[in-house]
């Protein structure tokens, strides 16, 4: 496997190792595989509506604001654009709560203007992916609505009911992501019901086959809409176990490291019994049936379990999930080592299935904060971004990220989070992240005319596009060539990967397509940086990725703050 020769490669030094700049005419011709599928290495764009424009002056961001700034989306170089949930709903989670799959919530526009956005993006050559939340529906969804409303009416089983233990006490000690118990007592029918998130969001019995039948139908609306794609929220919440087994609890040392504030009493268990049920891979297999209908569409899920990356694995194995993503990346962790031990875990387990990538998105803060310390440079922020477009994957960009956005600190009384509401001040909740999109640098950032749902920070307008759009070398701009350059790599859209051993704070890499091996190294400090580094053979340094270029010369590696170097294996003449 190429994964072994490569970790064999510093071994195989016979002479030391150059690198001359590269002749633009040198750069391989970018040809994709004989079986290549559009989202295969694809960079999709998050588009968080809410906060991305307003059109109408209320304050939220609507479907035609994504339209009107769908050229400037497609001016990045990305692929694809994934746009977070824009159905009727109450709100209560901002959409990740719905009441009917099959409309668009006022707030955000009517069916018509998404299908305007539809054929607007792919007029210009950009996928579209939706989300579709499928574990659990709002309290306010005529389905529970019914349910609820007796034991033995048609619905009355499509949502997770239980009776209470003899003390009036919940049916187990399963807990909400959102804090506390994740039952909820219902007086109408005199049991409780079962939600892993807000208690406004109850879960659906997906061991009732009408719920699946009446689920994938929801599912095939789109489909025959024409989206793309399907991200699909916590895709392993779907099942709960039949027995309704308390989850064991977690030994204090082992609550870290899943993204949960100490404070979250979630993290005091393991939750092996009100998630990642076996009985989901049927599921999968028959949510992969239907999309074998439409066979350029693609599912991308949403995995937060016990062993995310085994069930990245398992879930895209055979015929279930084409992708599968998970909060790995998305964490507090960043070195080099935590990097190359995470994606080589996942690449030893997930033979058969295509892993995404991801490192910000609308649930967790800003990786310019979250990596970047106190002050974090606007180099690490193109370096970031190259790094994670250099992994085997496909990989997700949420907005902002290409303008180097930081987390926003927003006083508790402009919260909007339920969950941050909850839990500040240890844990701020989400809004930090959700803050709208600078577009121009006035008093709100060209997002809205009237007060926006959330504040804008005075740093994210000194940031805007506008500002950016006038510098060759600000990180939009950077961001921008960084993907035309991605473009005509192949080993970086389609190639295998592997790691080559480096000591903090180098991550190193090696990838390779189709006879062509690429080595791509970053220095994800900002100090200079140099190592040796001796790998066999003649190394060609690639130019116009738009990063701060490192050397590579007699087995020597050198590298700017910030900097990164590609570099081609010359083929070796006989």
């Amino acid at each position: 496997m190429f994964a072994q020769a490569a970790a064999k490669l510093p071994r195989m030094l016979k002479t030391a190792s150059h690198a001359r700049p590269a002749n633009t005419d040198a750069t391989p011709a970018t040809r994709a595989p004989a079986d290549a599928i559009w989202w295969r290495g694809a960079v999709i764009y998050q588009i968080y509506p809410r906060s991305f424009l307003d059109t109408d002056g209320d304050g939220v961001g609507d479907l035609p604001g994504i339209i009107e700034r769908l050229d400037y989306v497609a001016s990045l170089g990305v692929d694809a654009i994934w746009i977070a949930p824009f159905f009727r709903s109450p709100m209560a989670d901002f959409g990740y709560d719905i009441a009917d799959y099959r409309d668009v919530d006022p707030l955000f526009g009517t069916l018509g203007d998404f299908e305007r956005l539809l054929d607007k993006a792919h007029a210009l050559g950009l996928k579209v992916m939706i989300d579709q939340v499928l574990s659990h529906t709002s309290a306010e969804h005529a389905w529970f609505k019914q349910s609820r409303a007796s034991r033995d009416n048609s619905r009355a089983d499509w949502y997770v009911w239980a009776d209470a233990r003899e003390d009036g006490t919940p049916p187990n000690n399963w807990l909400s992501l959102f804090g506390g118990s994740a039952w909820q007592w219902e007086p109408r029918r005199g049991q409780y019901y079962l939600h892993n998130f807000l208690a406004s969001q109850p879960d659906l019995n997906f061991h009732h086959p009408e719920v699946r039948r009446a689920v994938l139908d929801d599912v095939k609306f789109w489909l025959d809409k024409g989206v793309d794609g399907l991200r699909l929220d916590a895709i392993n919440f779907c099942f709960h176990d039949r027995q309704l087994r308390d989850n064991p609890p977690k030994p204090e040392h082992e609550r870290t490291g899943r993204g949960f504030s100490p404070d979250n009493p979630y993290a005091f268990q393991y939750h092996y019994y009100n998630n990642t049920q076996p009985e989901n891979l049927a599921f999968l297999s028959e949510l992969r049936a239907l999309l074998d209908r439409y066979p350029a569409a693609t599912t991308l899920g949403e995995i937060s379990s016990e062993d995310s990356l085994a069930t990245m694995a398992e879930y895209t194995a055979g015929r279930r999930l084409h992708m599968g993503y998970s909060f790995e990346l998305l964490t507090d962790d960043f070195s080099a080592a935590y990097i190359r031990d995470t994606v080589t875990r996942l690449e030893a387990q997930m033979r058969e299935g295509w892993p995404c990538w991801a490192i910000s998105n609308h649930d967790v803060a800003r990786v310019l904060s979250r990596w970047g310390g106190a002050h974090p440079s606007h180099r690490l922020a193109s370096l970031l971004s190259a790094m994670l477009c250099s992994l085997r994957g496909s990989v997700c960009i949420y907005q902002g990220e290409e303008l180097g956005l930081t987390e926003a600190e927003l006083p508790y009384e402009a919260l909007q989070d339920p969950y941050g509401i909850a839990f500040w001040p240890t844990f701020k909740g989400r809004d930090g992240c959700r803050t709208p999109m600078p577009w121009r640098d006035d008093e709100h950032g060209g997002f809205s005319a009237g007060k926006p749902w959330l504040p804008l920070p005075d740093e994210h307008r000194e940031l805007a596009v506008a500002h950016q759009e006038q510098d060759a070398h600000s990180v939009l701009n950077r961001f921008r060539a960084f993907m035309r350059w991605r473009k005509e790599q192949p080993a970086l859209r389609w190639g295998e990967i592997a790691f080559v051993e480096t000591a903090e704070p180098v991550l190193a890499l090696l990838r390779r397509y189709e006879g062509t091996t690429l080595l791509a190294a970053f220095n994800l400090s900002g100090e200079a940086t140099a190592l040796s580094l001796p790998l066999a053979g003649d190394w060609l340094t690639l130019e116009g990725h738009g990063l701060p270029g490192g050397a590579y010369r007699a087995g020597h590696l050198a590298l700017p703050p910030h900097g990164a170097l590609f570099a081609r294996l010359e083929p070796t003449v006989a």
